[in-house]
C-alpha cells in the first residue's frame, strides 16, 4: 500500500495482518451460516455502530454514496429541490444529491478548517434567495428551485461548526443531513447544549463510508446511515432492499443497496479498535504539528478549533509550491495525495450548473495548495520525522534558491 522501502501514504496491510485471525473467524462464521446478506451479523454491527456514534439507529448499506442518497430520500428531499453543500469535497457528496433527484448548489468554505463556512451559508440564503411565503422555504435565484436541505461535509475527519449551521437551518426551514464519510468518531462541542456531540448524531441523519481507506474501513465497499429518527431508519431499511416492507411486498420503489454480512462482520471486529486508532491519529497529528511548526511561514498546517475533536482521516498541509513539494517527497519515497485538486463547481461534470471561476474564492484558492501527507494509526514516529525532514529540506532549498536569484 505504498512506495517500496519508503513511507506509504496509507498502510492498509498492517492492521489487517494484526487482526487476521479474527477476520478469518468472521469469514468461517458467515460461510457456515450461509447468511450472506443481512441477518444477525449485520444487525449486531448496526447496533454497535449506532452506539459508537451516540445515535439511536444505524442502517448498513452498500456504500457511503448510497448512505447519503438514502438519507436524503428518507429525510424528505423532494424531486426538484436544491440542496446546499460545499465545492471542496469528493464528488460522491453531489452525486448523492443528484441521485436523490435534487440539485446541488454550493456555498464557500472556511479557510482554516476547509469546512462549510456558516457565514457563507447565511449570506447565500439572505442574498441569493427569495422567500416563498407558502412553503416557508427560500427559492434560489440561480435555479428557481426551493432550497430544502443542507449537507455539511465533515472533511478530513473534522466536524463543521454545527451550532451555527443548525441555527441557520432552523431559521430557514432546512433539513440537515451530515456527510460524515470521513469523520468516524469525530466530536463537536455544542456551546448551545454544553456537551460534546459525535459525528452522526447531530443532523436528522448522517452518512458514513466504510471504503477501505477510511478510519473505519471495510475490505470492500460498505456504508451506513445513522439517525435518531425511527421513521427515517425504517424508511432506509426499505429503500436499501428494493422498497420491501417484507419479502415481495414493496411499499415504495427502492434500490439494491444492502450491506453484506461479511463486510459487517469485519467492520464489527475493527470497530472495537476504532477509538484507539483515532487517538493514535490525533497523537500523530500533534507530533506533525510539533515537527512542522518551525516551517509555519512556508507550510500552512491544519487548524483544529477549540470546539473540535478531529480524528484526522487525512493530514492536509498547504503550500504554494504543492507540485514541487509532492515531487520532492516522491523522490524521497514518501507517498502523498491531493484531496481535492479541482473544486466541484469547476468540474466538467457540473458545467451545466453554470458556475464560473471566482464564484467560491476560498475553495478555489486552497485547491492548488493542499497536499495530504502520510497519516494512519500505525504510522511510526521515525517515519513522521523523515516526512518532516524532507519537507524542511524542501523549504530550505526553495529559500536558498530565492536568496541566490535575488542576489541577497
Amino acid at each position: 500500500m505504498g512506495l517500496s522501502n519508503g513511507i506509504p501514504f496509507l498502510d492498509l496491510v498492517s492492521p489487517h495482518v494484526e487482526l487476521e485471525a479474527e477476520f478469518t473467524a468472521v469469514f468461517h462464521k458467515v460461510l457456515r451460516s450461509a447468511m450472506f446478506i443481512g441477518g444477525p451479523t449485520v444487525e449486531n454491527f448496526e447496533r454497535e455502530f449506532a452506539s459508537f456514534c451516540d445515535a439511536r439507529f444505524a442502517v448498513g448499506v452498500s456504500s457511503g454514496t448510497d448512505a447519503l442518497r438514502f438519507a436524503l430520500l428518507a429525510a424528505g428531499i423532494r424531486k426538484g429541490d436544491s440542496v446546499l453543500t460545499v465545492p471542496n469535497t469528493f464528488i460522491a457528496t453531489t452525486e448523492a444529491i443528484s441521485q436523490a433527484d435534487a440539485l446541488p448548489e454550493f456555498v464557500d468554505i472556511d479557510e482554516g478548517t476547509y469546512n462549510m463556512n456558516p457565514a457563507c451559508l447565511r449570506q447565500y440564503l439572505e442574498t441569493q434567495c427569495d422567500p416563498d411565503r407558502r412553503t416557508g422555504l427560500r427559492i434560489s435565484r440561480r435555479t428557481g428551485r426551493p432550497v430544502s436541505a443542507v449537507v455539511p461535509v465533515h472533511l478530513y475527519g473534522q466536524m463543521c461548526d454545527m451550532d451555527a449551521i443548525l441555527d441557520i437551518a432552523e431559521e430557514y426551514n432546512l433539513i440537515v443531513v451530515e456527510d460524515a464519510c470521513q469523520a468516524h468518531g469525530a466530536k463537536y462541542f455544542s456551546a448551545k447544549d454544553k456537551t460534546w456531540k459525535k459525528a452522526g448524531s447531530v443532523g436528522v441523519a448522517a452518512a458514513f463510508s466504510f471504503y477501505p481507506g477510511k478510519n473505519l474501513g471495510a475490505c470492500g465497499e460498505a456504508g451506513a446511515v445513522t439517525t435518531n429518527s425511527e421513521q427515517i431508519a425504517r424508511h432506509i431499511k426499505m429503500i436499501r432492499d428494493h422498497g420491501q416492507a417484507k419479502k415481495y411486498y414493496h411499499d415504495v420503489e427502492g434500490y439494491n443497496g444492502r450491506l453484506d454480512a461479511l463486510q459487517a462482520g469485519l467492520l464489527q471486529v475493527k470497530l472495537k479498535h476504532l477509538a484507539q486508532w483515532n487517538e493514535q491519529r490525533r497523537a500523530r497529528a500533534a507530533f506533525y504539528g510539533q515537527l512542522l511548526a518551525p516551517l509555519s511561514e512556508s507550510v500552512i498546517l491544519p487548524v483544529e478549533p477549540s470546539w473540535s475533536h478531529g480524528v484526522y482521516h487525512l493530514y492536509v498541509i498547504r503550500t504554494s509550491d504543492r507540485e514541487e513539494l509532492q515531487a520532492h517527497l516522491s523522490s524521497r519515497s514518501i507517498g502523498t495525495a491531493i484531496h481535492y485538486p479541482i473544486p466541484l463547481h469547476l468540474q466538467k461534470a457540473y458545467r451545466g450548473l453554470g458556475y464560473r471561476a471566482g464564484d467560491f474564492p476560498v475553495a478555489e484558492s486552497v485547491a492548488p495548495q493542499i497536499l495530504s501527507v502520510p497519516m494512519y494509526a500505525q504510522l511510526q514516529l521515525e517515519q513522521q520525522e523523515s516526512v518532516a525532514k524532507a519537507i524542511g529540506d524542501f523549504v530550505a532549498s526553495r529559500h536558498s534558491a530565492f536568496v541566490m536569484s535575488a542576489g541577497i
